[in-house]
């Protein structure tokens, strides 16, 4: 049977980092935890993942992440709370989390990169293909990022990133990829790819952002990958080797994604995110925008 005709239920979220850059909020409260607006990014990424179909979700998990697991477990006490008050709307809000997914969760141990939080969904996985979603990038749902790199699995098989094209001066900060063109005007294939290269080593601006969708194959490289940049086992270098060993016969694509991205792994991108999610929202934005139009007035009159 041809694998890229195998419908894609599965979706690892790796979610063991400690979120060192938004200290010293995270040093009791996962990073994935933080609110967007009055959402966890972590169910931003969840309801992504299964507006694309994936019904199988895995968490990538560390010690101190038990409030993601209670965030989509029951909480009956404030169910009934909210209840007899007959608040059902937030009772509404509270319960839309509980029946998502079905929710797995498998701890990483030592945090020895992406490409090893990867591995650790083997066993869950086994031979399917998967999606990988990161949670510092949230995409916005009206830009349906993931469901067209699982369209592109079906059509060209093997693995598919996402790229967004980014300043020259910004590759640095991510995985880059250097690409032809294919017959699909936004999907290019993927000849090689270089972790955050500086700008003059950097093979093009496409920058590989936190969504892929997997061959199983890449397991078996994962395995036999050294560690790489910052001593960690880096997906980037699976990647590159499926892309540049024609011998794995497991290629890779990239889908260019030109929508809607928000980089909640940056304190500044986080404000800016909530700032538009929030400017957009029928019950916050009117006020929230004369609010700022205020504001801003009065910054540049001073």
């Amino acid at each position: 049977m041809d694998s890229s005709r195998t419908r894609i239920t599965k979706a690892v979220i790796p979610a063991a980092g400690l979120g060192t850059r938004f200290l010293p909020a995270t040093k009791a409260t996962p990073k994935e935890m933080l609110p967007v607006v009055d959402k966890p990014a972590i169910q931003y990424v969840v309801e992504e993942a299964v507006s694309a179909g994936l019904s199988d979700v895995l968490m990538i998990t560390g010690r101190n992440k038990r409030p993601l697991e209670d965030h989509f477990d029951r909480n009956h006490e404030l169910e009934e709370a909210l209840r007899k008050k007959g608040d059902e709307g937030r009772l509404a809000k509270v319960a839309e989390s509980n029946d998502l997914a079905n929710i797995h969760y498998v701890r990483q141990g030592d945090p020895r990169g992406l490409g090893h939080a990867v591995l650790c969904a083997a066993e869950h996985v086994g031979d399917q293909p998967f999606a990988v979603l990161l949670g510092d990038d949230l995409i916005d749902p009206r830009d349906p990022l993931l469901a067209r790199m699982v369209r592109a699995r079906a059509d060209h098989g093997g693995s598919v990133i996402a790229l967004m094209e980014v300043d020259p001066e910004q590759v640095h900060l991510y995985g880059c990829a250097a690409v032809e063109t294919t017959a699909d005007s936004d999907v290019v294939r993927v000849t090689d790819l270089v972790e955050k290269p500086a700008p003059a080593d950097a093979p093009s601006n496409y920058a590989v952002i936190g969504r892929y969708v997997l061959d199983p194959a890449v397991f078996d490289v994962l395995r036999t990958t050294e560690p790489g940049r910052g001593n960690e086992i880096q997906l980037t270098d699976a990647l590159q080797r499926l892309a540049t060993d024609e011998e794995l016969q497991s290629p890779v694509y990239g889908v260019v994604f030109k929508g809607r991205r928000y980089d909640t792994g940056d304190r500044g991108d986080y404000l800016r995110a909530i700032v538009r999610l929030a400017c957009e929202r029928e019950d916050l934005g009117a006020d929230l925008r004369a609010w700022l139009r205020k504001y801003v007035a009065e910054e540049m009159a001073d």
